[in-house]
This record gives C-alpha cells, sequence and structure tokens, in this order.
C-alpha cells in the first residue's frame, strides 16, 4: 500500500531548520554540532507526541501534508527557482518523485485568521497552503502562466506571511475534508481552480508539469492526501467525530 507518513523527509527538514536556528545564536569558534542534536532530538520528539498517524481518516489545521494531482500523478512541489516571466515570484510545479521534501506544505488558517492546530478542516473552509522548506505561500493573481497561458500560480511571501491572494477554499463534498477523497482548491480572489494539463518544464526544472490555475471544473483540478504528518484532533467529541487515533 502506499506510505501514509513521510517521515523521513519532514525529519530533514527539522534538522535542516536546527542548523539554521543554532547557528544563528552560537558565538564564534563553537561547536554547533552537540547543540543541533539536542534540538533536532527533541523537535522530532516533540512531533511524534503531537501527530496522528495514517488511522487518522480527516485533514486538520497544522498537518504537513503531499498533494497529489489525480489525473498525472504529480505531487505539488516548490522549490528556489523563480518565473522568468509573469510575476517572476517563486515556481509551483508538480512533480512525479513521492520523496522529494520540496513537497511539503503546511495548512494554515487563512490570512488574519488562526486555524488552530488540530482542528479538522471542513468543505468551504479558506486555508493557506505553506510550503515547509521556503517558508512561501500557495500563491495565485492574474498573471499569465509560461507554458499554458492559463492563470500563474506562484509561492509568495516570507516565513509564511503573504498578503490576501494566498488564500484557497477546499472544495469537496460532505462536511469534512476526508483523506480518502478528492478535493479542488479554489482561489478565495480570482475564483481560478488549482490544475495541472500536463505541460512540462526544460532546464533547469527539466520534466517538472506546469501548475496554475483554471476558471472550469474538471479532471485537471482534483487532488488527493497523500504522505503526511497529520495533527491530532484537539476534542474530537466536540467536532462529532468517530476516529481511530495511534501514537
Amino acid at each position: 500500500g502506499r506510505r501514509a507518513v513521510g517521515w523521513e523527509g519532514l525529519s530533514v527538514a527539522v534538522l535542516t531548520l536546527a542548523v539554521r536556528r543554532v547557528k544563528g545564536n552560537m558565538s564564534l569558534g563553537s561547536n554547533p554540532l552537540p547543540m543541533v542534536l539536542r534540538f533536532w532530538i527533541v523537535a522530532c520528539f516533540w512531533l511524534r507526541g503531537l501527530l496522528g498517524t495514517s488511522e487518522l481518516s480527516h485533514v486538520t489545521c497544522g498537518s504537513v501534508i503531499k498533494l497529489l494531482n489525480t489525473l498525472h500523478n504529480v505531487r505539488l512541489h516548490s522549490h528556489d527557482v523563480k518565473y522568468g516571466s509573469g510575476s517572476g515570484q517563486q515556481s509551483v510545479t508538480g512533480v512525479t518523485e513521492a520523496d522529494d521534501s520540496n513537497s511539503y506544505w503546511r495548512i494554515r488558517g487563512k490570512s488574519d485568521i488562526v486555524c488552530e492546530r488540530g482542528n479538522v478542516v471542513k468543505c468551504g473552509d479558506t486555508i493557506r497552503l505553506t510550503h515547509i522548506n521556503t517558508g512561501r505561500n500557495l500563491h495565485s493573481h492574474h498573471f499569465t502562466s509560461p507554458l499554458s497561458g492559463n492563470q500563474e500560480v506562484s509561492a509568495f511571501g516570507e516565513e509564511g506571511e503573504g498578503d490576501s491572494l494566498d488564500n484557497w477554499t477546499v472544495v469537496c463534498s460532505g462536511t469534512y475534508w476526508e483523506r480518502k477523497n478528492p478535493v479542488r482548491f479554489k482561489h478565495t480572489s480570482t475564483d481560478a481552480l488549482l490544475s495541472v494539463t500536463g505541460e512540462q518544464y526544460g532546464r533547469p526544472i527539466n520534466g517538472q508539469l506546469e501548475v496554475h490555475g483554471m476558471q472550469y471544473s474538471n479532471q485537471y483540478n482534483s487532488w488527493k492526501v497523500m504522505e503526511g504528518i497529520f495533527m491530532k484532533p484537539m476534542d474530537m467529541s466536540r467536532a462529532g467525530i468517530d476516529a481511530h487515533i495511534e501514537l
């Protein structure tokens, strides 16, 4: 079966953060290794203690996930590579590799709204998706995408803070965003749906697919949660959900 928890990739991301934090606070000539290891171990145990596992059936705020376009079988991806046209912002693409740490996104509340960690995301909720490795948010605007001529999708902001064009509405049937079911993401300001139609980039991101916005609901804008670290709901009974959780 598919791997539900991409722990190795997230551990690498935590280790990278540890190195940055420790180097920023160390004195000249000191050895950062013991401090890095302590930071990493504490952070990993903290994450383990807060996380649900593959048995958790709903998607929650604070979770770190990978999203798969169900038609083209590529994961939503970003990296510190800028578009050469349009906005010139950080590019967002689709990749076939399942284990790339640049495909992790954290679920957060919309701009200026805190979505409490562990709250179950409902169909119709507005969220932000923050790219783990660069701290920029999934974003769109009325620039033209470089390959298909649709609406450009980029990653924008610094350390998780951008603007209102980072907001996306979760479009699904039922009450809650369920991991097993495909969903769509509608850009709140422009109504464009996050989509992949198969156009492929050349160098320097050879083989990656363009991600863009489209105005119409179709097979190109269907996404499903794959690997991830899922935060436990804070109060399952209050949310009206009967769920099985393992630690």
